[in-house]
């Protein structure tokens, strides 16, 4: 593979046929996520035009200069062409530690174009719903499992969620590689950051009540012993805004709001930072 920041890269057992369907594709659309179907595979466009989120994210940078909690830096904000050269490393760097990731097929000042991996959890769970809720639950601990074994390597995901995880005949794949947190803050505080915002999902998705300890027992088996730590350090920062949380869940109800609570309600409980209150 070429050097990835040259233009372009190309990967040769692409058909002159699919390059340019894939080329159109992107001199054509404008969604910011892709999907585009080539003689013999899918392929992902991500286009990058600046954060959307620059605003929430100069807030949250904001809010760390103030309380000075490193844990509430946000990731740098950069450029198109920086940021593609972020998700680039990123992609390389989980790859040589042996984690299934996307293929880049393609290459511009703007735009990456991703092999296609498998079907996201997020949706492998959707019909385990109501048919079978010990797999559902399972797919769930998978994902606190893997995470383990990435922190392990000495790596973050950033922003870890079932829709960017991909489990394909047993093989297990990491997908969206936008957010860099241990570019800013400690590598343990920034896997102690991953495990809480994993939880956000797992505590308030899962079916069993059972499930969050096992998830977090799956984590905490296979990760570091420096990243538990920080996590029982960072968690009295959430745990502090446990009862502002419940008191606007009782004007009124919002999915962010029950995430928050099922998260650092039960983390608070497992790493010892304040006993479970309903």
């Amino acid at each position: 593979m070429d050097d990835t920041r040259q233009g372009a890269i190309l990967v040769p057992e692409l058909n002159d046929s699919d390059i340019a369907t894939m080329l159109a594709a992107l001199a054509g659309g404008s969604q910011r996520v892709e999907r585009v179907q080539l003689s013999d595979r899918i392929v992902w466009i991500k286009r990058y035009r600046g954060s959307g989120l620059r605003l929430a994210a100069r807030l949250q940078g904001l809010a760390a200069r103030i309380t000075g909690r490193t844990i509430l830096r946000p990731s740098p904000i950069l450029k198109p062409e920086a940021a593609i050269d972020r998700e680039v490393r990123q992609i390389a760097a989980f790859n040589r530690a042996g984690f299934l990731t996307p293929t880049i097929f393609y290459r511009s000042r703007t735009a990456l174009v991703l092999s296609h991996l498998g079907t996201p959890i997020s949706k492998q769970m959707g019909p385990l719903r109501a048919a079978d809720s010990d797999a559902h639950d399972a797919l769930l601990v998978r994902c606190a499992h893997e995470l383990g074994l990435l922190h392990s390597a000495g790596l973050c995901h950033g922003r870890p969620h079932p829709r960017d995880f991909i489990l394909d005949e047993g093989r297990f794949g990491f997908l969206d590689f936008e957010e860099e947190p241990a570019a800013v803050m400690p590598l343990a505080v920034a896997q102690a950051r991953d495990v809480w915002l994993l939880f956000l999902q797992i505590a308030s998705r899962c079916l069993k009540p059972e499930t969050p300890q096992r998830a977090y027992t799956a984590w905490k088996n296979a990760a570091p012993s420096e990243a538990e730590a920080a996590l029982r350090q960072v968690m009295p920062l959430f745990t502090g805004f446990l009862p502002l949380a419940r008191f606007l869940l009782r004007l009124r109800r919002g999915h962010d709001l029950v995430r928050f609570i099922a998260a650092t309600d039960f983390l608070a409980s497992a790493t010892g930072a304040q006993p479970r209150t309903h």
